[in-house]
């Protein structure tokens, strides 16, 4: 079996400007989890699946597909070193407009 969601996180946090160890600390674990997690080595657990979908803005769906789609929320950041909090308040800003997405998904429908 293909090792997709750990090749989905490796394209989606690359495609953010994220390295293993910036994941690592807003997961608060270590960053050689995240590169078993990556290889394939490891599992991710659903809470960490959840909170990667938000910072990535995208649904654990999309992660979980073997064709990620790229085309996904975006927003621009000015900042260095983004710090946990600042990750935080992305992925808070990436599941307003994931839920707000969905709601508008759901009110065309009726």
């Amino acid at each position: 079996m293909a090792n997709i969601i750990g090749e989905n996180i490796r394209t989606l946090r690359d495609e953010m400007g994220f390295n293993q160890i910036s994941i690592a600390r807003y997961l608060d674990v270590d960053q050689s989890l995240i590169s078993k997690i990556e290889k394939g080595e490891r599992k991710l657990s659903s809470d960490m699946l959840e909170k990667l979908a938000c910072l990535f803005g995208v649904s654990v769906e999309a992660i979980e597909d073997s064709r990620i789609e790229t085309a996904r929320l975006s927003f621009a950041f000015r900042a260095g070193d983004l710090t946990v909090d600042d990750m935080e308040a992305i992925s808070m800003i990436n599941r307003i407009a994931l839920n707000s997405e969905y709601m508008g998904k759901l009110l065309k429908e009726v």
